[in-house]
């Protein structure tokens, strides 16, 4: 719980370098990978590129979204009151959901094999994510409800957490959960050529996210018919890696059916 690092002169939000230091380590990986394999690493970096900036918009436009009613857009065009809303923060299923989309836009105008990336290199974003919240820990954000049992954590005052509060350690919580499904992505890519590493991914943090967002004291968000945004946001996502999965089973099943289907010649 260290908002800010310290190196002598030097204090860099410990959010941030969380982030950071993620991101950096899973495209280190992702290059080890890609060069143990001769593959040209461009199409990977383009690809990012586009899912970077998806997942900065998206993850910005859903924040203001479920923020709708409480800013002031009388003041939108003020300076400082706009910078305020723009540093306010940013929901994850909102970046995801639209670095996806960017993505595929991407492969389609490049012509890239976009889903060849993700089975192979999915695993890396939980990886990277994991990170993210340990550095939401380090900065308070996205804190858990009162709790006063085992791993329960308390936050200075200067934390976005409310202070000397015992809470739910829901940010290291969800870290774990996310390097378990990398580890999980990983090991299937290894031992049985798994090509569903982006459906499994969806379903498997929709899931875990389903369940922690009900020890989330952040409720910010909002409820709708008892359930959180990022709630409703799982389920349809848990929904969508269903039916995609279901769907290609259905596609590599009719393909080899036709393969099978022997004609006769005239």
């Amino acid at each position: 719980m260290h908002p800010f690092i310290h190196f002598g002169s030097l204090s860099l939000p410990g959010y941030g370098l969380s982030i950071t230091f993620g991101a950096v380590l899973a495209n280190v990986i992702a290059a080890l990978m890609i060069r143990k394999r001769g593959e040209d690493w461009l199409d990977l970096i383009l690809l990012e590129a586009y899912g970077l900036g998806g997942a900065f918009l998206g993850a910005k436009l859903l924040f203001l979204l479920v923020n709708i009613q409480k800013i002031d857009w009388s003041r939108i065009f003020e300076k400082e009151y706009f910078s305020g809303v723009m540093r306010g923060g940013f929901v994850f299923y909102g970046g995801l959901i639209l670095a996806i989309i960017a993505v595929f836009a991407a492969a389609h105008f490049h012509k890239i094999d976009a889903m060849r990336y993700f089975r192979e290199y999915t695993f890396l974003l939980p990886f990277a994510h994991a990170f993210g919240r340990i550095g939401c820990f380090m900065a308070g954000c996205c804190y858990g409800v009162p709790y006063d049992g085992r791993f329960a954590v308390t936050f200075p005052e200067d934390s976005f957490a409310p202070s000397g509060i015992s809470l739910f350690p829901s940010q290291p919580a969800e870290s774990v959960c996310l390097f378990i499904i990398s580890a999980i992505i990983l090991i299937l890519q290894l031992t049985v050529s798994f090509r569903y590493s982006l459906e499994l991914y969806v379903f498997l943090y929709g899931i875990c996210r389903f369940f922690l967002e009900r020890f989330r004291g952040d409720t910010d968000r909002g409820l709708y018919f008892g359930l959180s945004t990022s709630q409703w946001i799982a389920v349809l996502m848990v929904t969508a890696s269903v039916i995609f999965y279901l769907y290609d089973r259905k596609k590599i099943s009719s393909e080899e059916k036709e393969q099978d289907c022997v004609c006769p010649s005239l």
